[in-house]
């Protein structure tokens, strides 16, 4: 077999296009040494070239859709320094290592204090740089989604669907109630989805008032045993950013004590990061 590296290289982008054939051809070509295919292959290099990149543009933007984040983040955007996050921990999830393993991330903190955004921003990078399919989710839309579902006689489609993701985010876990049933469904979905898919979820409750959302204290504890599982936590805090640079905010206020918001009642067998 001739040796031609041009000709490799171009197989190769016309297998990854899955143009089977067409690579078929080149093989072909390539043995018979032909100087007009030889000269013509710069071209059809730049060509396939411009085909591969026009894909992954294409493909980026249908995930970035398919995903549904509420507005697009990165942590371009993102205020460290009015944030008591563990800005190191955010960079290291950032790179998105932790979804190999189908490891978990769980944000508390009080509203406006950058657990959306850290969040989104993992999720955009997931779909950018690493080609992971994500689905972004408000907890409540997900259990009322759960709970149509199961109304209509189709249970377990969604929890099917969401099982061939890389990363599932639920946000705002704890904003606004939901039923008892809706708390059973969420709780099989996310069985479903341990060891399998990655979750990260947002919410400003500690994990000992779970129990408050999901009715049933031993669901919850078996619930946060597997979440928790291979889980990173960060704690964002209670200080509001968004209200601490809005124009509405008094010249002197005072300031909530700070509580801690993961250490309450019940506490995960996990390594716990802190800034």
């Amino acid at each position: 077999m001739r040796h031609n590296p041009a000709a490799g290289a171009v197989v190769i982008m016309l297998r990854t296009l899955k143009m089977h054939s067409m690579a078929q051809a080149v093989g072909e070509l390539t043995e018979q040494g032909s100087p007009a295919f030889e000269g013509a292959l710069p071209i059809l290099s730049q060509l396939l070239k411009a085909e591969t990149a026009d894909r992954e543009v294409r493909s980026t933007a249908y995930q970035l859709k398919a995903a549904r984040f509420p507005n697009y983040r990165d942590l371009a955007g993102f205020d460290f320094a009015s944030s008591e996050v563990n800005e190191a921990l955010v960079r290291q999830l950032h790179r998105c290592e932790f979804l190999e393993d189908a490891h978990n991330v769980v944000l508390v903190g009080g509203p406006g204090t950058g657990k959306t955004h850290v969040a989104t921003a993992i999720g955009v990078q997931a779909i950018e740089h690493h080609r992971k399919r994500v689905r972004f989710f408000s907890t409540v839309e997900l259990v009322n989604a759960l709970e149509q579902e199961k109304l209509q006689g189709r249970p377990g489609q969604i929890a099917s669907r969401l099982a061939h993701s890389d990363l599932v985010i639920l946000d705002e876990l704890g904003y606004l109630p939901f039923s008892a049933s809706g708390g059973a469904l969420l709780f099989h979905l996310l069985s479903k989805l341990y060891e399998r898919t990655s979750v990260v979820i947002t919410t400003n409750l500690s994990f000992g008032e779970w129990a408050t959302v999901f009715g049933d204290p031993k669901m919850t504890t078996a619930l946060l045993d597997r979440l928790t599982h291979r889980c990173h936590i960060l704690e964002t805090g209670n200080d509001s950013f968004r209200f601490k640079n809005s124009s509405a905010k008094p010249a002197k206020s005072t300031k909530e004590k700070p509580r801690n918001l993961t250490n309450v009642e019940w506490t995960p067998k996990v390594r716990h990061e802190k800034r």
